[in-house]
């Protein structure tokens, strides 16, 4: 790939360069990252797709500043991060689990539940605020879990593997209401899929990256309209783009 070009970060973009990243183990040093390189531009959703292991969530976790490079730069306005599990709290209703973003911002329990409050119609939850993880069904939990991550406030979101627990058929409807909840409330999306279709549809640009330690070792536009349909002959072809260059034969 070309070098990525020497430009400031505008404010809520995320701007990775030459980032190496290693852990120490049992067996020795792990090198997750090795000259890693990407951006994402203010309110762009970059989808990295890759083989497990290639240090997907490791590039998520340095831009939420949970973790240091041991080279290069990471440059990213606050970002939230959405886990693979949805790590709702048992003995709290969805609608404080929502609000437990905005309860760590300061506010007390009556003031998160009338900040989230609005939300629930919105994402499609009306009426199930005072529910318990139990009673939902796994795409209203990822539902309450995005919406945790959205009351954070921040301007970028990461997003690691947010549908993988869910059946195909709810996967694909969470797809769709996800790419409707950007369109309404734009942020800078990362999102870390193992599912090149999913990457393809939700994503404005998708990040290839090579096996262990990771890079971007492809970098493809996807200029097509929203909503996006997965039997869309670009669309497609995209996807087939997507697996050449993670080296799978479609």
């Amino acid at each position: 790939m070309e070098a990525w070009p020497e430009e400031p970060v505008a404010p809520g973009g995320v701007s990775i360069r030459a980032v190496n990243r290693t852990f120490l183990t049992r067996r020795g040093e792990v090198a997750a990252l090795t000259g890693m390189s990407m951006r994402a531009a203010p309110g762009e959703t970059v989808a990295v797709v890759g083989p497990s292991g290639c240090g997907k969530s490791t590039l998520l976790e340095l831009i939420c500043g949970l973790q240091e490079p041991d080279a290069g730069t990471v440059v990213a306005d606050p970002a939230a991060l959405m886990p693979q599990r949805d790590l709702l709290l048992p003995w709290l209703s969805a609608i404080d689990n929502a609000g437990l973003a905005l309860r760590v911002r300061g506010l007390n329990r009556a003031q998160a539940r009338l900040q989230a409050a609005p939300w629930f119609e919105r994402v499609g939850l009306a009426g199930f605020e005072s529910a318990r993880p139990p009673e939902l069904s796994g795409g209203m939990r990822q539902r309450v879990s995005f919406l945790r991550t959205m009351l954070a406030g921040k301007p970028v979101l990461a997003l690691d593997e947010p549908f993988a627990s869910l059946d195909a058929i709810t996967r694909a409807e969470m797809q769709v209401w996800l790419d409707e909840a950007l369109r309404t409330d734009p942020r800078t999306v990362v999102l870390v899929t193992h599912d090149v279709e999913e990457a393809v549809i939700l994503g404005d640009r998708v990040a290839v990256m090579s096996p262990r330690p990771g890079r971007i070792v492809a970098d493809l536009k996807i200029p097509l309209p929203r909503p996006r349909h997965r039997t869309d002959p670009e669309l497609v072809a995209l996807r087939a783009r997507a697996m050449q260059a993670m080296g799978v034969v479609a």
